[in-house]
């Protein structure tokens, strides 16, 4: 049965009573930034509080630009007391995406990606949607909520990311919100987010990605060592996809005790999410969309297999499974 707007938000609605402090749980980045701030806005005055935790250790530049820039307010899992809180909400997540969700139990769960079989009091998963901020716009068009200019230009910014700007899958639905909010949103806020991609110290992982890259035919794979973070890997798959006559870019790094590897293709008969499952799922989390993916694979789990002091044994490991289950597309 297909729900209406309205009944989904009176679902939603219905998890929460006027005492309840609510925890919002996310892996920080601009669509669950968003997301988070639009369930927030949603329980305004309906509920004691709402605090916005990130799980991630957040490092992009235009990921800093978006929270400075909107005033966004999250607290750090590590700080969270959960005893402090009655209801659970994760957004643009599911709890097995990764271990430091797995804490708590939800009543909530938001998200754009595959359904993984999650258990909440209420869930409202859409696959085929391009950006979880796209649902969440019409939550707030369904509560009749003309969005603040920050919350409006959250919501933009990152369906505008997350669908890199209608190139990769999308809905009607998500050009829809996105006609919606840029009638409320600072385009010029929005401009300077997206402006402060790269940090300087950022450049030695491009210089590091050219002198190292593998190219087979149209994949380049390249393999980066120890990152301070897993986004330096995101910034180079992006990257390194944009070149002519290449169809898939695979960057993997060493970053939190895990092997993170992110997947980027030209969206033509592939499927990234499928890919990264059959290939890394067995020994970590893996999973996403076909044109964009991702796994996380504990250095625990590997340690028997591979030499995380050699970067070329790593590589060829990573390209010797990804080949088994890519194939030739």
């Amino acid at each position: 049965m297909v729900l209406s707007a309205s009944e989904k938000l009176k679902r939603f609605y219905a998890q929460f009573s006027a005492d309840d402090n609510v925890l919002v749980l996310i892996n920080a980045d601009p669509d669950s930034i968003a997301s988070a701030m639009a369930v927030k806005r949603l329980l305004w005055h309906r509920v004691a509080g709402v605090t916005i935790s990130n799980i991630n250790i957040v490092k992009r530049p235009d990921n800093l630009a978006m929270i400075r820039l909107l005033g966004v307010n999250m607290i750090h899992v590590d700080e969270i007391d959960g005893n402090k809180f009655s209801r659970f909400v994760i957004a643009d997540s599911q709890p097995n995406h990764n271990n430091l969700f797995l804490k708590y139990k939800y009543n909530v769960i938001l998200d754009h990606h595959p359904e993984t079989n999650a258990e909440a009091g209420y869930k409202d998963i859409r696959p085929q949607y391009g950006a979880t901020a796209s649902m969440m716009t019409e939550y707030l068009k369904a509560a009749k909520i003309k969005p603040s200019y920050k919350l409006a230009t959250a919501l933009y910014y990152a369906i505008k990311t997350d669908t890199s700007n209608f190139e990769r899958k999308a809905l009607e639905e998500d050009m829809k919100a996105f006609q919606f909010l840029f009638r409320h949103a600072n385009i010029n806020i929005a401009r300077k987010i997206e402006q402060a991609e790269f940090k300087l110290e950022f450049l030695k992982y491009f210089k590091n990605a050219l002198e190292n890259m593998r190219k087979q035919k149209d994949r380049i794979f390249i393999h980066t060592g120890m990152v301070a973070n897993p986004d330096v890997c995101v910034i180079l798959a992006d990257f390194f996809i944009k070149i002519n006559h290449i169809k898939w870019s695979v960057v993997s790094g060493l970053c939190n005790n895990a092997l993170i590897i992110i997947f980027r293709n030209d969206g033509l008969r592939k499927n990234a999410g499928d890919v990264a499952k059959q290939s890394f799922g067995h020994i970590g989390s893996a999973g996403g969309h076909k044109s964009m993916a991702r796994a996380e694979i504990p250095v625990s789990s590997i340690k028997d297999i591979l030499d995380f002091k050699n970067d070329e044994k790593i590589l060829r490991w990573i390209i010797a499974q990804f080949n088994k289950k890519a194939g030739n597309k």
